[in-house]
């Protein structure tokens, strides 16, 4: 907005006049640029790389187009009518059709797309997709439509092309399980323009080969019967690639021609991780051409696997049945052996020598029973008579008498050790042995009472010293308190006259 003018000498000269200038809001420029956008530039083709694929609950898919030198953001919104938008991946090369404009709330331009179209591998995958749906609505994929593969084939058809690795995987594998199977080629291009043509009349040649009738030179005895195929399946086989190379077995007319096959179809084409529209619709896939000839080849190599083990087998089962002859042959002879006379005569002799063991057994040990009871009876009286009951209790009396002398004796010995302790004890608390280390007991002269406490005595007071040796008596002149100032009460203590100057300490002990 405009601001109004002012003079120069409000401001003084320093100052030239504002000049006038517009100011936009962010919401203002956004717009403006939106509108210059959509007018100028508006419904655009772009091609380029998806990246950053985001499908919101909403439906609406968001993602970024990008090439070497930039990118743009794209929106696809669920009610565009737009072929293929669940195919859409990231890493995808797609060519798009929107309106250029500008999301305002975050100020990036970006396109609204109206149109789309895939390139290089994305329009075919959308192609496959499409002819994959159509095919299975009509129920070409059904399990029930399926055909079980003859387990011993005899003659089969190779649909592949006589130069490829495929070919060569399958005869390779054939001869090494079942040599006699016989194989018939039905040479055709795998790969190219017009490839899917030759597949799909490959497929028709070799059922009108299997169903061609065979001629007989002799005549036909007995009820007539429908002849059996000269082919038992067709295996429709190629080597790996990419998906630009292995889209001829993708095509409708191969897919027609093995739907509408007589004989049973098994489909190999490329490798584990391909899958074609071919695989779908046949009625056996395998992941590579040498797993389909180990699969049409996996019964007859198991039988010849179980006929060469077939040999040890039969001697292993006729050794068992042997041995279990064997061992009912011994059995019968233990049986008969078990109910002859000589063998009941033989056990009643045993019998009988083995009770009359047993009898023998028996007397000993009752005898010996016996005599141990009498034994032990005897022990019993010779210990039980009175003498010797006497002897016994006059020498433990006699035992006692001496463990009681000696437990006295221990008993006053060890008491008389205590009282020495004790007197020990008592001699070295006693006041002499104070007195002994330069101490002195004082007392009064007149009352005999121990003084204790300088408070207590009073000038002129007789006192009497007793020391280790002897005693004194003195007379109080004067007393010092701890501090060294005289009380007026106390006096010192000096000795009587005719007595030596000798101040002792006074102590109570």
């Amino acid at each position: 907005m405009d601001r109004p003018f002012q003079h120069q000498w409000e401001f003084g000269e320093l100052f030239a006049p504002e000049r006038l200038r517009k100011i936009w809001t962010v919401s203002e420029l956004t717009s403006h640029i939106r509108r210059v956008l959509e007018a100028q530039i508006g419904q655009i083709w772009v091609s380029g790389e998806i990246s950053n694929l985001r499908v919101q609950a909403s439906g609406h898919i968001y993602f970024t187009l990008k090439d070497t030198g930039a990118q743009v953001a794209c929106v696809l919104f669920r009610g565009e009518t737009v072929t293929g938008r669940d195919l859409l991946a990231d890493g995808q090369n797609v060519l798009v059709c929107g309106d250029l404009t500008v999301y305002e709330p975050r100020g990036q331009y970006q396109l609204v797309i109206r149109a789309l179209e895939f390139q290089g591998a994305g329009m075919l995958q959308l192609a496959f997709e499409r002819l994959k749906r159509k095919l299975a609505a009509e129920g070409l994929f059904a399990p029930e439509r399926k055909r079980p593969i003859p387990p011993f084939p005899k003659r089969i058809g190779l649909v592949t092309s006589p130069t490829g690795a495929a070919i060569r995987d399958v005869l390779h594998v054939v001869a090494r399980r079942n040599p006699l199977l016989e194989m018939i080629l039905a040479p055709c291009r795998v790969q190219g323009e017009g490839a899917a043509g030759e597949i799909a009349a490959a497929i028709r040649q070799l059922n009108e080969f299997a169903l061609a009738p065979i001629p007989s030179p002799a005549p036909a005895i007995g009820p007539l019967h429908d002849p059996p195929p000269r082919l038992d399946v067709i295996l429709l086989t190629r080597g790996g690639g990419s998906l630009e190379d292995l889209w001829a077995f993708n095509e409708e007319v191969v897919a027609r021609a093995i739907a509408s096959s007589t004989i049973p179809v098994v489909s190999a084409v490329g490798h584990e991780i391909d899958f074609t529209i071919s695989d779908f619709v046949a009625d056996l896939r395998a992941a590579t051409p040498s797993a389909a000839a180990e699969i049409l080849t996996e019964a007859a190599y198991a039988g010849r696997q179980f006929l060469s083990g077939v040999p040890e087998r039969l001697t292993s089962l006729a050794y068992q049945h042997l041995k279990g002859l064997e061992e009912r042959l011994g059995q019968v002879i233990r049986r008969l052996h078990k109910v002859s006379p000589r063998r009941r005569i033989e056990q009643a002799w045993q019998l009988w020598d083995d009770c009359l063991a047993r009898l023998q057994r028996a007397f000993r040990n009752g005898y010996q029973l016996r005599w141990q009871s009498w034994s032990h009876l005897t022990r019993r009286w010779r210990q039980a008579r009175p003498t010797l009951r006497l002897e016994t209790h006059r020498q433990k009396v006699a035992s006692l008498q001496q463990r009681l002398r000696q437990a006295v004796h221990h008993g006053l010995w060890i008491r008389s050790q205590r009282m020495e302790i004790l007197r020990t004890r008592l001699r070295l608390l006693g006041p002499e042995q104070v007195l002994a280390r330069g101490y002195s007991l004082t007392f009064d002269a007149e009352s005999g009472r121990l003084i204790c406490n300088a408070r207590e005595l009073r000038p002129g007071q007789p006192l009497r010293t007793r020391l280790q040796n002897g005693s004194v008596l003195s007379r109080v002149e004067s007393v010092e308190n701890e501090d060294g100032a005289s009380h007026p009460s106390v006096s010192t203590v000096k000795p009587l006259p005719g007595e030596p100057d000798r101040r002792t300490p006074t102590h109570a002990d």
